[in-house]
């Protein structure tokens, strides 16, 4: 007759003459010792010799736990493993794994900081949201309803925050799976839209004519540094993303021929083109870049941070656009919808398109051209920039003036 939790609870601590043994089923049995301790064991031949293996006494573990625990070592017998060396080695990995922060640290340092943008960003989001709350746990204890519970009510206040959380720790498993620190990934199947009900919304900002002669005028007219100034034109006038300008070195900017390289190391696509971006050089363009280098601290970087010959930081960009709105309704009563340096991008790219063919102004945005054009095509559309760069200004100039 099999096991029951009745018949467990009948010999618990119950003291008796000798040793009794109570089998039942698939090998398992309980031994239960004169002083009325029961443990589960499992019983084996491999390799043509007996075997005995102690799994857990009751009632730490329950019935059910013993038996889908012996299930599992049945399973690793049938395909040639000795139940007792596989246990040993599963209860090894389980007290000597990875906490979830050790294992995300050994991450950073190895794949996240040499290969993203801002790994800085990530690192942050992880020590204010996933450290304090699953940090310590094991990754074996790090189950998908820890995470859950730990993304779900993230996802309710901090949408954006959360689906960079999810996909980072979900690249984290991939990198540890294949170097065999995890055997799974508990988030594999799970999607920020689907279950954690995160909609990514795209960005639709883009200024006006009036607001831009509101931002040219707030630009001469506020005590902004004057690298800053120049920094914010050089991102409306070229669309260009915040990066290529903030980490520029002098050297870049061929003066002679009118020729700015942004290398792959500096923009987006860099990373899948391996290709640097070449643009014309404006004569209002290079005036800037004049004045800037003359600004600059450093004999290498065009911009940078006050009081250092290194670039501005990451997220130093983040509160000129507020200066700018701050200025414009404190001396010209007009309150701008909120707006941030990236809508500059959106703003170049909408005017792009009445000035010039569809191809040129993806280029001129840094932007990979689609399908074979790819592949086949490399010319640099250097001249074609130019005179769509030429008539942008020329529309920017009537507008701020």
């Amino acid at each position: 007759m099999a096991l029951s939790d009745t018949w467990l609870k009948a010999h618990l601590g119950k003291d008796r003459e000798g040793t009794l043994v109570k089998s039942d089923r698939d090998g398992l049995s309980v031994r239960v010792s004169p002083k009325g301790k029961l443990t589960y064991q499992l019983r084996y031949r491999h390799g043509g010799k007996p075997g005995r293996l102690d799994l857990g006494s009751y009632p730490l573990m329950s019935l059910k736990e013993a038996r889908e625990r012996c299930q599992k070592l049945r399973a690793a017998l049938e395909e040639g493993h000795d139940p007792k060396s596989f246990f040993a080695a599963e209860k090894y990995k389980k007290v000597f794994a990875k906490s979830v922060e050790a294992l995300f640290r050994d991450w950073y340092v190895s794949y996240c900081e040499p290969t993203k943008k801002s790994p800085e960003d990530i690192l942050r989001s992880f020590e204010i949201h996933v450290f304090p709350r699953i940090g310590r746990l094991s990754t074996t204890e790090a189950s998908l309803h820890a995470w859950l519970e730990l993304l779900e009510p993230l996802a309710k206040v901090r949408p954006a925050i959360c689906s960079r959380v999810l996909t980072n720790a979900k690249q984290m498993y991939k990198w540890a799976i294949k170097r065999h620190l995890v055997e799974s990934n508990p988030l594999a199947d799970i999607n920020a839209k689907e279950d954690l009900r995160i909609v990514k919304s795209k960005g639709t900002r883009v200024l006006s004519d009036s607001e831009i002669k509101y931002l040219w005028e707030a630009l001469e007219s506020t005590r902004m540094h004057p690298r800053n100034q120049i920094w914010i034109k050089l991102c409306l006038l070229y669309g260009c993303r915040l990066s290529e300008i903030r980490l520029s070195h002098k050297s870049h900017f061929d003066m002679k021929n009118k020729v700015w390289t942004v290398p792959a190391e500096n923009h987006k696509m860099g990373g899948v083109t391996r290709k640097p971006l070449v643009r014309p050089l404006l004569p209002i363009a290079a005036e800037w870049v004049e004045e800037a280098s003359k600004l600059s601290n450093s004999p290498i970087y065009l911009i940078t941070a006050k009081g250092s010959d290194k670039p501005p930081a990451d997220r130093a960009h983040l509160s000129l656009s507020l200066r700018i709105q701050q200025w414009v309704w404190r001396h010209r009563q007009f309150a701008m919808e909120h707006w941030s340096m990236h809508d500059l991008r959106r703003t170049a790219r909408t005017n792009f398109s009445s000035l010039t063919e569809y191809h040129i102004a993806e280029i001129m945005l840094g932007h990979a051209l689609p399908g074979q054009h790819a592949v086949y095509d490399h010319y640099d559309y250097l001249e074609e920039q130019r005179v769509a760069y030429e008539k942008w200004w020329e529309r920017l100039s009537k507008i701020v003036s």
